[in-house]
């Protein structure tokens, strides 16, 4: 397949690219910082900003797999109106080039925080535990938003196109070098409630994306990315209990445990199947 994977210089858009170039796909990487000297090992690298329509119709067109991974990822680091405008009009002009351009799949990188609670400023519980695709989505900041807006614009251009999408909502991408730092803290302090329930390794996120361009699934479908395990603790219900309190649901898991987010639906549709866990780097 000729795949395009925006967002190219980031650690998502960057093992995309890789595991893309494994599997035998011509693969052209885009991303939208100039950074001298970069490069994208076995794929052409082009730049540009996808919130510019030309741009985005530019790229895509040519390509029968679009992976859109491109977005400012976290929302401390801008402006919220900058943010806000720089994801969602990206995610909507690549999306509308994709329906253009004849574009087969399109694989929409979305995000758990449209849940609610991954940048709340007023707590936001979960219903039960562990969450599902059933469960209602409460975003409140700019980037949740975003995400949660760029589903919605998936869904709409399925209706009127022959595009199939499939959004992908990873947990909190962790990667070799970096469960150290973020799972350190909790693992040093039994006490210590976590901030969330779920994780995915960055490799394995990348084997979902390829399953995902592969897929001949129709219509727009909706998966989280998630790893089985719950980070760096092993009891899904006493974890619920300390942050959520006595009264959160905790639905019958097939391991103590448990993700807070359940896997369940990318294994059934996509066969996946995650290979990484945080005790691989950390230790039991």
């Amino acid at each position: 397949m000729r795949v395009l994977v925006t967002g190219g210089l980031g650690r998502i858009g960057r093992a995309a690219v890789a595991a893309f170039v494994d599997a035998g796909h011509e693969v052209t990487a885009t991303d939208v910082v100039q950074a001298s000297g970069s490069t994208v090992p076995g794929a052409w690298l082009r730049w540009a900003d996808l919130a510019d329509a030309g741009d985005a119709f530019a790229l895509v067109r040519g390509h029968d797999v679009v992976v859109h991974a491109a977005a400012i990822p976290n929302p401390s680091s801008h402006p919220p109106h900058t943010l806000f405008h720089n994801n969602l009009m990206a995610a909507f002009n690549v999306i509308e080039a994709s329906v253009h351009c004849g574009v087969t799949r399109l694989v929409n990188i979305s995000s758990e925080s449209v849940l609610g609670w991954a940048f709340a400023e007023r707590e936001v519980r979960p219903e039960y535990l562990p969450v599902d695709e059933e469960h209602p989505l409460r975003p409140q900041d700019p980037y949740a938003l975003a995400k949660s807006f760029a589903e919605q614009l998936c869904t709409a251009a399925v209706r009127r196109s022959a595009l199939r999408v499939i959004s992908l909502r990873p947990g909190w991408v962790l990667w070799p070098d970096t469960y150290p730092a973020a799972l350190g803290p909790f693992l040093r302090d039994p006490s210590l409630p976590l901030t969330t329930l779920s994780y995915v390794d960055g490799r394995d996120l990348a084997d979902a994306i390829v399953l995902a361009a592969g897929s001949d699934l129709p219509g727009h479908v909706v998966c989280y990315a998630v790893a089985p395990d719950l980070p760096a603790r092993d009891d899904l219900v006493a974890e619920a209990r300390r942050r959520f309190g006595d009264e959160i649901v905790v639905r019958p898991v097939d391991r103590p445990d448990a993700s807070g987010t359940s896997s369940a639906e990318i294994r059934r549709l996509l066969g996946f199947t995650a290979r990484h866990s945080w005790r691989d780097q950390l230790g039991p």
